[in-house]
């Protein structure tokens, strides 16, 4: 067995090579028996061969003369993605005797891709009151290959109105930003046409292209222009009302709103003058609107104003001469010798709203005038004692919230043939009183509030309306204190009387409270005033605010310490301890993850990274250190996690120590100094004869082991010939078997893999008896 060793460790060699990628299929790597000084005669014989998997490999070797060549086409990108140094590792084999050796070859890489950006064409949409200094991020090109063949530089076409800044962040590549370094005019240039280049360090290099496209958005600094400088007209008296006279017209540069004109009087054009024309506002066509009387006037010049529909709206004055061409006859005239403007909406039906009176220059029948007010049902006129005089007086109760304003159109008719008559419009205003409680825009509330929130800081606001309006709708608000079991936490909150932003005035911890309720009153500043209530439920959600606490181990002094004993002589997957810890958060914040931060020696141990158990990877040797200290890290699951450390030291110990301390622990408790030798004695003979027992057996089973008593249990297709080993270990009520490969030094057991485990039967466990730890 000990020259079986000692051939083993000598029979093993590492060779590295380095080729590019993008070779040919047949390209030479190197001659790997000439490398390793192996007879080229014995290769064939020996059965030398690169053990690979399923896949087809990416190498072969020439049997007759030791060559390794390339099998198929390597694209390093497609091997190692973005790693810096790429290693394809490969394990060769020769037979008769067993020999393994180990190959790498690193794959450099060329500038084999181009630079592309997600996208062909980006289009960008920039106001033209952009300031020159305006910055536009986009996207960055990507380049498969790494190190010096990725992205180095962006260029720009030439341009007079952006620049180009490369912002550097390091692995993360570069970031191309638009800069505006001249004003742009929308009226001048409407979009401009940018190709944006990236290029890697390549010798030659490679490039890739994107299309910009800059749409320039108006805004409104065009004002409108009239297509004539002056507007003249003849119109002859008691032309018909709706007779349109003449047509103003200006254009705006402007698109969008920014260049729609919208036409209006001038602020010098009075109400009589507005009550004769009027004007259309979407075409400029002034229109008769009253009688024209030669007699009372015979010209007039209306102001007319064009503006745009801008945010910001520019406007331009023009003026329209109306020249009247005098005919014989009057209408009407309806004067307002009194007028409130403004009823209470709690008026009773019948109050006076205005007094006017009529007047005709006409006589007999063509000056009789008859008045009416034109369609409406909520106002009638009601004839005076004296002629041509009326009260509009209410006929129904007033409701300002669901109608604040009423034009109310009175005709005087007379009675001449063909009659003629005259128009006239009031608007009444309905004030308001303080009718309407005030309506939160929701009830009850729900608010979600994070713990561990600063005091003094606004958490969420209430908001309420009043249908009302001034003094009547301006609400204030206030938290209800009355002392109620459901109310007993508003003595921690505080409101803004006037916005309803709700501040707390102590910081609330997720684990000691989780939800509440209190209440907030809106009352508005009529006379009386007027309040209403509602219902507010504020949700207290988590954060993770509580480090991990570690519970095993724990040292005297309270620290996360502990020493653990174990023989030396233990298989792999042995439980040597488990750290337990804490977390008072839920969720992910309570979710704890264990991993190793720190170990003398990483082939020994494993962590479970969910349970916390510590378990051997592999079997001690004699050159294995007799202490370990592993120091484990656990850490939540937060946004931003917090951690704890543990350290657990790990002594190894020969076995007779190890059973000779179990044995003087258990004696202690029975016989304090008689029955120590005793069983030192048992325990020595018990080690003694299992060692010699266990020699026997390997040597039997090594002698007895064939390809074909092997082969049954190992179907495993990247099988390289070496032998097997098992390892048994505990699970709840159930003992399993672990069955594989026997690994080489620096192989480990991946924890949860249970691949080639079997599951021992009952009656096999009960007949063969269990030691337990």
């Amino acid at each position: 067995m000990v020259a079986l060793v000692v051939f083993w460790s000598g029979a093993s060699a590492q060779i590295r090579y380095s080729i590019s990628e993008e070779l040919k299929e047949g390209t030479v790597v190197g001659n790997i028996a000439k490398d390793l000084g192996i007879d080229l005669s014995t290769l064939k014989e020996r059965g030398f061969r690169i053990v690979s998997g399923s896949t087809e490999p990416l190498f072969q070797v020439n049997q007759n003369d030791g060559i390794l060549y390339v099998n198929r086409k390597i694209d390093r990108e497609e091997v190692c993605e973005r790693s810096s140094v790429c290693l394809i590792n490969m394990k060769t084999v020769l037979e008769n005797p067993l020999e393994i050796h180990y190959v790498s070859v690193e794959v450099l890489d060329v500038n084999d891709h181009s630079p592309s950006f997600p996208e062909k064409e980006k289009r960008l949409e920039i106001f033209e009151s952009a300031l020159p200094g305006a910055r536009f991020q986009l996207q960055a090109a990507l380049d498969t290959d790494g190190g010096q063949y990725s992205v180095q530089q962006y260029k720009l076409s030439h341009n007079d109105h952006f620049r180009l800044e490369v912002k550097d962040r390091g692995d993360d590549g570069k970031i191309p930003i638009l800069i505006l370094k001249k004003p742009l005019d929308r009226e001048a240039v409407k979009s401009h046409i940018l190709l944006l280049t990236a290029i890697d360090g390549g010798k030659p290099p490679r490039s890739g292209d994107m299309r910009i496209t800059v749409d320039v958005l108006d805004i409104n600094d065009n004002p409108p222009v009239y297509t004539k400088d002056a507007y003249s007209v003849l119109v002859n008296e008691n032309t018909i009302v709706g007779t349109t006279i003449v047509q103003v017209n200006a254009t705006d540069l402007d698109e969008g709103p920014n260049g729609l004109v919208m036409y209006s009087f001038g602020n010098s054009v009075n109400s009589k003058l507005r009550k004769l024309f009027d004007l259309n506002p979407v075409t400029g066509e002034i229109i008769v609107r009253g009688l024209i009387d030669f007699e009372e006037k015979d010209k007039y010049e209306l102001d007319i104003q064009a503006s745009d529909k801008g945010l910001a709206p520019m406007t331009s004055d023009k003026s329209v001469v109306i020249r009247i061409v005098d005919l014989n006859d009057n209408a009407p005239e309806i004067e307002v010798t009194s007028f409130s403007r403004a009823i209470a909406e709690d008026s009773r039906p019948g109050t006076t709203v205005a007094l006017i009176s009529v007047n005709d220059l006409d006589s007999g029948l063509n000056g009789k005038v008859l008045c009416t007010v034109m369609e409406d049902t909520t106002f009638k006129l009601m004839p005076s004692l004296q002629d041509n005089i009326y009260s509009v007086v209410t006929m129904s109760p007033l409701d300002r919230e669901k109608h604040s304003e009423y034009d109310v159109t009175i005709v005087a008719k007379d009675a001449g043939q063909p009659s003629l008559s005259s128009v006239k419009t009031i608007s009444v205003v309905v004030s308001d009183v303080n009718d309407n409680s005030p309506e939160f825009s929701l009830s009850p509330y729900t608010f979600y509030v994070t713990e561990n929130n600063h005091p003094g800081a606004s958490l969420f606001r209430v908001s309420a309306s009043d249908r009302d309006i001034n003094e009547n709708a301006i609400i204030s608000y206030q938290i209800l204190r009355n002392g109620v079991e459901e109310n007993k936490l508003s003595s921690f909150l505080n409101i803004n009387p006037e916005n309803g932003h709700i501040l707390a005035l102590k910081s609330f911890d997720f684990e000691t409270l989780k939800t509440f309720q209190f209440q907030v009153v809106a009352t508005d500043s009529g006379t009386p005033s007027l309040s209403s209530n509602v219902t507010i439920n504020v949700l207290i959600l988590d954060q993770n605010d509580n480090a991990p606490v570690i519970l095993y181990p724990v040292s005297a002094n309270g620290s996360a310490e502990g020493v653990e004993e174990i023989p030396r002589n233990v298989n792999a997957g042995h439980l040597v301890s488990k750290v337990r810890a804490y977390d008072a958060d839920i969720g992910y914040n309570g979710w704890l993850l264990f991993s190793l931060q720190e170990v003398t020696d990483h082939s020994l141990f494993a962590l479970d990274r969910y349970t916390g158990q510590i378990r051997t990877l592999r079997s001690f040797t004699e050159t294995d250190e007799a202490e370990h200290k592993l120091v484990i890290l656990v850490k939540d699951n937060g946004n931003v996690s917090l951690s704890a450390t543990a350290t657990v030291i790990i002594n190894v110990v020969v076995p007779k120590e190890a059973f000779a301390s179990s044995d003087v622990k258990s004696a202690g408790k029975d016989e304090e100094e008689n029955s120590v030798t005793f069983y030192l004695i048992i325990t020595l003979g018990s080690v003694s004869a299992l060692f010699i027992i266990s020699i026997f057996v390997l040597i039997i089973m090594q002698c007895s082991n064939t390809p074909d008593d092997s082969s049954k249990y190992l179907q495993d297709v990247n099988y390289d010939g070496t032998l097997c080993h098992s390892i048994q270990y505990r699970s709840g009520d159930k003992r399993y078997m672990l069955v594989g490969p026997r690994m080489s030094i620096g192989s480990t057991i991946v924890p949860g893999s249970n691949g080639n485990t079997l599951v021992v039967p009952e009656h096999r466990r009960r007949a063969s008896g269990e030691v337990r730890r």
